[in-house]
């Protein structure tokens, strides 16, 4: 029964990728059918993701730039954020710690509108930074929130025989503390970059040209690859496009990822 579950729990997940990958491959005579695989496969679709109007190769390189940004920047706040909250002690640290969780409580289309009253002034309309300082501001809470568990639940020996071995403070944190730490800082880091990478909200409004649309609002803005073509096959194939990085990062990291979210769930 468990084993029956379980399939039946990976097939629901896989399901509406395989349907993806599946009308990605049909042409535009066979996009209609309900067929599990084309019956003439073909690679249309994803000439037409690349051609016709719509210069996809721009917005994946835009979302490429502005995750990386958003999660380097992000990372390195959070990694000293995440360590001050959990192992220096002063007044109001479990304060600041909830005042940091309760700003990810706010609805972003409730800041849309002063956003974009505030870049307009700052002329950041149509720039990267547009998008990138809000994902961070958005991927921090989460960030220092599961860093801050994960520095909680290393030994405080550690520490104190680098400081006995002649280690500072920073120097404890940068040759024994951090090097612990990677896996905790790899999977927070993804979860970041796919945050960023999968934003839409804010980069629908602050984003107008192709200069800096990213993936996603370059996938709402969607055109055929002719006049007057329906863009379903096409639409296929960039989501197809977008999500296979996600895939090949998380195939990467898998070990990584593993071992980050199970830490910490053992004293």
């Amino acid at each position: 029964m468990i084993g029956a579950g379980i399939v039946l729990l990976v097939l629901y997940c896989l399901a509406p990728f395989w349907w993806m990958l599946v009308s990605s491959l049909k042409g535009p005579a066979e996009i209609a059918s309900n067929r599990l695989w084309p019956e003439d496969p073909t690679l249309v679709n994803y000439r037409g993701v690349f051609g016709g109007q719509n210069d996809f190769g721009y917005a994946v390189r835009n979302s490429v730039v502005i995750a990386v940004a958003t999660t380097a920047s992000a990372m390195v706040i959070a990694v000293f954020s995440g360590y001050a909250l959990a192992r220096l002690r002063f007044r109001g640290r479990n304060l600041v710690l909830a005042l940091v969780l309760a700003c990810s409580m706010f609805p972003g289309v409730a800041i849309v509108t002063p956003l974009y009253q505030m870049f307009s002034d700052w002329g950041w309309i149509d720039q990267y930074q547009a998008m990138v300082v809000p994902n961070i501001s958005f991927a921090l809470p989460l960030a220092i929130f599961v860093l801050t568990t994960f520095f909680r639940e290393m030994p405080w020996e550690l520490e104190e025989a680098a400081r006995v071995d002649g280690c500072g403070p920073i120097g404890a944190f940068f040759r024994v503390i951090l090097p612990l730490a990677v896996p905790g800082v790899v999977t927070t880091g993804l979860l970041v970059f796919f945050a960023a990478w999968n934003e839409y909200l804010i980069s629908s409004v602050v984003s107008i040209t192709l200069a800096s649309n990213p993936v996603t609002v370059a996938l709402a803005k969607f055109a055929g690859d002719t006049e007057f073509q329906q863009p379903f096959g096409s639409q296929m194939a960039a989501g197809v496009v977008v999500t296979v990085p996600l895939v090949v990062l998380v195939l990467l990291f898998q070990r990584r990822i593993v071992s980050g979210l199970s830490a910490g769930g053992f004293r």
